[in-house]
């Protein structure tokens, strides 16, 4: 074990040493990465025939980015997924890490991500219940882990991980300033926090400070977007971990992986350019819409365009709350059971 992933642990962890194994205490926060894996559906066959106006087959010998997107179940949740989705469709060689937080698999995503033709695993992570109650939760946390437990199991050394949450915006520049990271990679991330940006700053081609308004004690103090890790690096480091501490998960995985600041690559023209956004969509409270069940039928569009909101988690109907659903007609506004009758 390398004295810096020893170091990393006697920061923040408890350790034993009996009979040559090292042991470790977990806390409230940390935890081994041991997750139990549950893949609701999984496709590793790309089915789009071009990419970027060339065959497919033009990319063969790129390095695989695993693009990680933890996701929860609110009302914004499909149709972000599904502008992410039209983005990455532009990007050959991509391996889609979709991480619900979960009890249940969602049948709607999994339907959602085959008809993209990108090929994806599904997974089930759910945030364990001791951490709901937090406040701020450590929401992504369970999801991440999944994923990086998900790289371990089936030994994925080649290619490259990035943490890609569903409603930032992304550069198609990004993919290709990250596909070849030898070991990390960071770049400036836009609409962070007070300074309306995040990254390293640069001198003479290396990374030599962060430029962050919230530092907070963090040797790394860059958002989750900034940075990417090839994973024959990871590898190296058995106890790769990221822990359940709202704040602090980029900058202790990026300790567990034993990070020093000569091995960090600057990309986006020496953390020039902005090739990612922190763009956060405002969430709102599932819509409510009431309406006699009666007139779902199919007498109308309207049961199955409502029953799809429901399954997307946009909107649900009731028959008791709030006021009645109100179709409008020539201009005026008309009780539905007039329009539906």
């Amino acid at each position: 074990m390398s004295e810096e992933i020893l170091r990393f642990l006697r920061e923040h962890r408890s350790i034993s040493k009996t009979n040559n194994l090292w042991k470790f205490n977990d806390s409230i926060h940390f935890r081994p990465l041991n997750e139990s894996l549950h893949i609701c559906s999984e496709n590793l066959e790309d089915h789009r025939q071009f990419l970027q106006d060339k065959p497919r087959s033009d990319y063969g010998q790129l390095p695989v980015i695993y693009f990680v997107t933890p996701t929860y179940p609110r009302r914004e949740q499909i149709p972000e997924l599904t502008r992410l989705a039209h983005t990455l469709l532009h990007i050959p060689r991509l391996h889609w890490l979709v991480a619900d937080d979960q009890e249940k698999c969602n049948n709607f995503i999994d339907t959602l991500l085959n008809r993209f033709g990108i090929p994806f695993t599904h997974l089930m992570s759910p945030m364990p219940s001791k951490f709901r109650n937090e406040k701020p939760a450590p929401r992504g946390v369970a999801n991440r882990r999944a994923a990086l437990q998900y790289l371990r199991q089936h030994n994925l050394t080649n290619g490259v991980l990035y943490f890609g949450d569903d409603d930032n915006t992304y550069d198609l520049q990004l993919f290709s300033e990250i596909r070849n990271t030898q070991r990390v990679s960071m770049f400036p991330v836009g609409l962070i926090a007070d300074y309306g940006v995040s990254g390293p700053v640069v001198r003479k081609g290396k990374v030599v400070a962060f430029l962050d308004s919230w530092v907070a004690g963090r040797r790394w103090p860059v958002d989750m977007a900034g940075f990417a890790v090839n994973l024959e690096y990871m590898a190296q480091y058995p106890y790769v971990n990221m822990p359940y501490k709202p704040g602090y998960e980029e900058d202790l995985f990026l300790r567990s992986i034993g990070l020093k600041m000569d091995m960090i690559e600057p990309r986006g023209n020496n953390c020039t350019d902005i090739l990612v956004w922190h763009t956060q969509t405002k969430s709102k409270k599932l819509g409510m819409i009431r309406l006699e069940s009666k007139y779902l039928d199919d007498r109308s569009n309207l049961g199955a365009l409502l029953l799809n909101l429901k399954l997307m988690g946009v909107a649900s109907t009731t028959e008791n709350e709030g006021r009645n659903a109100l179709i409008s007609k020539n201009g005026k506004e008309k009780p539905h059971s007039i329009i539906l009758s």
